[in-house]
């Protein structure tokens, strides 16, 4: 019986020094806003984060419409069963602690209302100076009114991190369910990538300072990451639907620690969820196997697209007998990649950053991973354990398109003022119609008094004569 009492009683201390172990790992982040906008209450998610209601709120600077979502959609998070809409220009303020890089999520769940039908939304977002969408009109009917969580990396330098909203001319209306803003850690954007090019791979710094936009967030080879699993709240999708090899690919899965070291990859660059599974080319006999991994991911051309790739050596039984190269969009980006030089351990991740121009490519982004010629027989000759692919801002500050936030907060003025002046102009019109007919009134009144024309015409009959 005793035996039995150490053993639960060592089992609890193994327990809470897990607990204790995990929570020391939890990111804390200064700048901490989740806003459930268009609700008075607050609505805590599974992730058992809790978002403030927006009413009456600090982070409003006027008001705006709420409607509730009448019929949600079973197991839907309730962030999603209210929305504040707005019908003219309209901006949430939010007092920055920590200058520097910032996690903005914008949720949007275009649910059915009597009141108004969200999927004819059209508007445009602005983040601090940034367009982040332009005419943004996806947010259709049918399945593809499921919730969509877009994802920005900002640089703010300032006091306050601003997010204008403005509804499109034709729609006069746009609307949002929830915003995050989250401060983020130091390590998550560097300032300095790679750009990868046909001609050679050089330094492409000032990355930090660039909007970015996470297009696709990918675990390679394992199951979906959910923001309950990673320390930032992120979700990492499958990448089934991106690969393209089938042939002498493996999955494989890592039961073991992942260890973080010093000048790598950071929980916060990437959760243990991600490093723990991969794909990777295995050789089985004499020769390096003659195959490659590829991912394809569709883009939108016209950007510069910064491509992280994160590696974790979960396969190999000793160090030293991994070499493969790297190509992004079809350009040599890494030869030789040995990651034991990198790591100095196994199962310890690493993750390489490079940017590519979207206009060389078409309509889509590959990334591939293969043998090299220090490749060597019988152990592993490639592997990939995730991808990111962001997109970079024009030149015109843009995530959407080739405007600027000036130009779509003036637009906005123009179409106001243009709406006014027209009535002002039609206003003028009627007056100066109503002065003539008044005065071709008076004239036929004073012109009937000397005319030979029968006394009996009426005085109907005098105007549309005159008419």
């Amino acid at each position: 019986m005793e035996f039995m009492y150490n053993i639960l009683l060592y089992s609890l201390f193994l327990l809470s020094f897990y607990t204790i172990s995990v929570s020391s790992h939890l990111f804390s982040p200064i700048d901490n806003y989740l806003i459930n906008c268009g609700s008075t209450a607050a609505a805590t998610l599974v992730d058992n984060r809790p978002f403030a209601g927006d009413i009456a709120g600090k982070h409003l600077s006027s008001r705006a419409v709420s409607i509730r979502n009448e019929n949600p959609f079973p197991g839907l998070p309730p962030i999603y069963g209210t929305a504040r809409v707005f019908t003219s220009p309209f901006r949430y303020a939010f007092p920055i602690r920590d200058r520097g890089t910032h996690m903005v999520r914008l949720h949007f769940h275009a649910f059915d209302s009597s009141k108004l039908d969200l999927g004819r939304a059209q508007f445009h977002v602005l983040v601090d100076g940034h367009v982040v969408l332009s005419n943004f009109s996806r947010l259709m009917s049918g399945a593809e009114r499921n919730p969509r969580i877009l994802e920005y990396l900002i640089w703010v330098d300032a006091e306050k991190l601003v997010i204008v909203f403005v509804p499109g001319k034709d729609s006069k209306l746009a609307f949002v369910n929830a915003i995050e803003v989250i401060s983020a850690p130091k390590d998550l954007v560097p300032d300095t990538a790679q750009f990868v090019s046909s001609e050679n791979v050089e330094s492409f710094d000032g990355l930090s300072k660039q909007a970015l936009e996470v297009v696709y967030r990918v675990t390679v080879g394992g199951p979906k990451v959910t923001p309950f699993n990673d320390s930032l709240w992120r979700t990492w999708v499958p990448d089934d639907e991106f690969f393209r090899s089938s042939v002498g690919i493996e999955k494989l899965y890592f039961g073991g620690r992942i260890k973080y070291h010093s000048g790598g990859a950071s929980r916060e660059v990437g959760p243990d969820n991600v490093y723990n599974s991969a794909r990777l080319i295995r050789s089985k006999n004499d020769s390096v196997p003659n195959v490659n991994m590829t991912w394809v991911f569709p883009i939108i051309g016209g950007y510069k697209y910064l491509v992280r790739l994160h590696f974790c050596d979960i396969a190999s039984i000793s160090l030293g007998l991994l070499y493969f190269n790297v190509y992004v969009n079809g350009y040599l980006a890494y030869k030789d990649l040995d990651l034991s030089y990198i790591t100095n351990s196994l199962a310890s991740p690493f993750y390489a950053d490079f940017v590519v121009d979207g206009n060389s490519s078409v309509g889509a982004l590959t990334v591939t991973v293969g043998p090299s010629k220090s490749s060597i027989p019988h152990v592993i000759d490639g592997i990939l354990n995730g991808v990111e692919v962001m997109k970079l801002n024009n030149s015109h500050n843009s995530l959407d398109g080739e405007v600027c936030a000036d130009f779509v907060l003036k637009s906005w003025s123009r179409g106001s003022t243009g709406v006014l002046l027209t009535l002002v102009a039609a206003v003028c019109i009627v007056l100066s119609l109503s002065i003539v007919i008044r005065r071709r009134m008076i004239g036929s009144r004073e012109s009937l008094s000397w005319s030979r024309l029968p006394v009996n015409l009426s005085e109907d009959n005098v105007k549309i004569g005159n008419i």
